[in-house]
């Protein structure tokens, strides 16, 4: 604000100089106005209170003196000086909470969220009773809540969210403050009910009462919530209508439990809603017609049910301004085709229908859905081609239509899908060759063609792919040589290209480009068993949040692999190869190989080796024994010779040397025992492998998608999905 002094008196430069004075003295005010001495007493008791707390970060350090403006975390009343606020928040403190904290009787804020304490909660905390917020979240607080708290009667705000509490819910939680609006108890192991005073508590907005140990069955809600949660509990019975929040509640979240039934078309009469999670759940049957919610809702997942029937024709209104951003349909058992209504839904960003019995074409309208990020209709029996107006999706990052019944070729213009991420259409009847247009979807990162009808060489738009980790076109009819560039793609962690015809000699490339592959450490740090399994497994984890800002992210943990098996391969096993430090899978088997296995000293990661059924020849490789996470080898129907060797360590690995008849291992009495090695082919292996290969690579995608939206958080995945919930008040 600009201050004007007006006088008939005064000259022109006499107004300016006593402007520039005024200024100076607002500003000497202001800096004293800042200048707030802490109250003795309460400067005493803070200080006790740091006494016992470990701060390694030295976040206290400011707490010298006596200038309240100065104390890191300390807010005081300006004309008494009395501690009013104390907000530490995720300063990595510890230790004891000394009991002088509650000696500060003006306190109303108090915020220990995101540290390290693991004491039980003071009773002494009791004692402020001026306190109106109380965050005790993301600790490790232990024992129970202390009934001490109930004399708080001007709180408003109670979190204990993240710590390791438990026992009964209190049951004065839900009357000790006429004033309370937030009750956040989620994340610890509370058992039993939910004391009945909760759900009447007339001044109470936000419930969280998410991932404990609480059961009983459902109860309706007599009060006008703005926020519930109460999912990863064991609550079972029918969904309530929540008729008491019609006009108010914009988040329900009851995912994770054991809810029954079907859905109640009163549900769709929250008007306010725009979150619903009822995943995971038991619900049934079909959902209704007349179930239609309003253009408010934002998410609805009702992933992982047993709903039937076909798929609603319409879900939710629609304006060109607002409406659902994602639904999640997945993992149930709908029928019929997939709604043309469907592709109405403008605003849609996320549509997950896999894992149901959908057939059908995919809706050629498909494209007109100009914000989608994310499809996933996998695991289907969708027939058909891959519709070319997909390419309307141009902001899609993720494209997931595996094990369904799609045929037809692979349309060149998917290159302008140029943000595209993941390409998954495994598990089809798609034919043709890889076009070179899709050099154009640079962004790829994971390809999965395998088990389709695909054929052709490989073509040079793989190698624009510069982001690619994992590429599977196994089970195929390609053929051809493989290229030199087929190990220059720096972030690799897995290629298989098994079950192909693919000839001549594995390149002598330059192996060392790949981080994972030549990545020891990574091998060593993954000590979970070794599965198995065929396919690629793409998880996708979205989150929506504050605003429509949109960002991408996801941490890729798989198997380091490499796969060429089942194919016609030929000459020698590059030194290169068998250097690769980081690699943990390694599959050679059913090809034509020939020449001595290269040396295995540098493999520290190496989990599983498959040679068997070459033309190898030459001794064993002696150090195998230095390999300690090796679980899984074969080296059967080769032509090694010699004798193995007892401290060659080859005894954990029964019948890897099947069908070597010029090879014999050393018998007890140190001679060589040829009637060790069985001859017949198969037998050794019998029920482990499936058409002779040992499949062993392990994928697992997690995706981190993240669309902002106010006021709410869904954490949802479209295969094995794990929904966290998490929105800010």
């Amino acid at each position: 604000m600009e201050h004007k002094w007006v006088s008939g008196f005064c000259p022109c430069g006499t107004l300016k100089l006593r402007a520039l004075l005024l200024v100076l003295l607002v500003l000497v005010c202001s800096n004293l106005s800042q200048c707030v001495d802490l109250y003795p007493q309460d400067k005493d008791s803070v200080l006790l209170f740091r006494s016992l707390v470990q701060d390694p970060s030295q976040s206290l350090s400011s707490w010298v003196g006596s200038n309240c403006t100065n104390w890191t975390g300390i807010t005081c009343e300006n004309q008494t000086g009395r501690v009013v606020s104390v907000n530490l928040t995720s300063m990595n403190l510890s230790g004891q909470i000394h009991p002088n904290l509650c000696k500060l009787p003006f306190l109303e804020h108090l915020v220990l969220s995101g540290n390290n304490f693991t004491s039980p909660v003071p009773l002494c905390f009791g004692s402020l009773r001026s306190l109106k917020t109380l965050h005790l979240d993301h600790n490790r607080f232990q024992g129970i809540v202390p009934d001490a708290l109930m004399r708080l009667r001007q709180l408003k705000e109670l979190v204990l969210n993240g710590n390791d509490l438990g026992g009964l819910v209190p049951w004065w939680v839900g009357n000790f403050s006429s004033r309370l609006e937030k009750l956040d108890i989620g994340f610890n192991s509370f058992h039993g009910e939910i004391p009945e005073s909760l759900l009447y508590s007339k001044s109470l907005k936000y419930l969280d009462v998410g991932n404990n140990n609480l059961s009983g069955i459902l109860s309706d809600f007599h009060q006008s919530l703005v926020f519930l949660n109460l999912e990863s509990n064991q609550f079972s019975g029918t969904l309530p209508c929540f008729s008491a929040c019609v006009q108010s509640l914009r988040v329900l979240n009851l995912a994770n439990n054991s809810v029954v039934g079907g859905m109640p078309t009163c549900i769709a009469s929250l008007q306010a809603l725009k979150h619903l999670n009822l995943s995971f759940n038991q619900l049934t049957y079909e959902i209704s017609p007349r179930l239609v919610f309003s253009e408010k809702l934002l998410v609805l997942d009702l992933s992982n049910n047993e709903l039937s029937g076909p798929l609603p024709s319409k879900i939710a209104e629609t304006t060109d301004k607002s409406g659902l951003v994602l639904l999640d349909l997945s993992h149930n058992s709908f029928s019929g085709e997939i709604p043309l209504k469907i592709t109405e839904l403008k605003s849609l960003q996320a549509l997950f229908l896999s894992y149901n019995l959908l057939v059908g074409e995919i809706p050629a309208r498909i494209g007109n859905l100009t914000y989608l990020q994310v499809i996933d209709l996998s695991h289907n029996s969708l027939s058909g081609s891959i519709p070319l107006n997909m390419v309307g999706c141009f902001q899609l990052l993720a494209l997931i239509l595996n094990n369904n019944n799609l045929s037809g070729e692979i349309h060149p213009e998917l290159d302008a899908l140029d943000s595209l991420k993941i390409l998954d259409i495994s598990n089809n009847k798609i034919s043709g060759e890889i076009p070179l247009t899709l050099a154009g979807c640079k962004s790829l990162e994971i390809v999965d063609f395998s088990s389709n009808n695909l054929s052709g060489t490989l073509s040079d738009a793989i190698t624009k792919w510069s982001n690619l980790r994992y590429l599977s076109l196994a089970q195929n009819e390609f053929n051809g040589n493989l290229p030199s560039w087929l190990f220059t793609f720096p972030v690799i962690r897995m290629i298989d290209l098994s079950g192909n015809k693919f000839s001549g000699f594995i390149p002598d490339a330059n192996f060392n480009t790949s981080i994972n592959f030549n990545n020891g450490e990574l091998g060593k740090m993954q000590r979970e068993p070794f599965g198995t399994s065929h396919n690629a497994d793409t998880k996708v984890l979205i989150v929506v949040a504050g605003s429509s800002e949109l960002s991408f992210n996801y941490v890729l943990s798989s198997m380091v692999g490499i796969d060429f098996s089942n194919n016609v391969l030929d000459g020698e096993i590059p030194g290169g190869l068998f250097g690769l430090r980081g690699l943990q899978y390694l599959n050679l088997s059913r090809n034509f190989l020939r020449g001595r296995v290269p040396d295995l000293e540098k493999m520290w990661s190496l989990r599983a080796l498959d040679v068997s059924h070459n033309s190898l020849s030459g001794h064993i490789p002696e150090n195998i024994s230095s390999i300690q996470h090796l679980t899984l080898l074969d080296l059967s129907y080769n032509c090694f010779s010699g004798l193995v060797t007892k401290k060659q360590g080859y005894s954990r690995f029964p019948g890897a040397f099947v069908g070597n008849p010029d090879l014999c291992l050393e018998s007890s009495d140190g001679g060589c025992d040829p009637a060790s090695l069985p001859a017949v082919p198969g037998k050794a292996f019998e029920g482990e492998e499936v058409e002779g290969r040992i499949s062993v690579w392990v994928f697992c995608l997690s995706a981190f998608l993240s669309f902002y939206f106010t006021g709410l958080a869904l954490f949802c995945s479209p295969r094995a999905r794990n929904h966290i919930l998490k929105t800010s008040a």
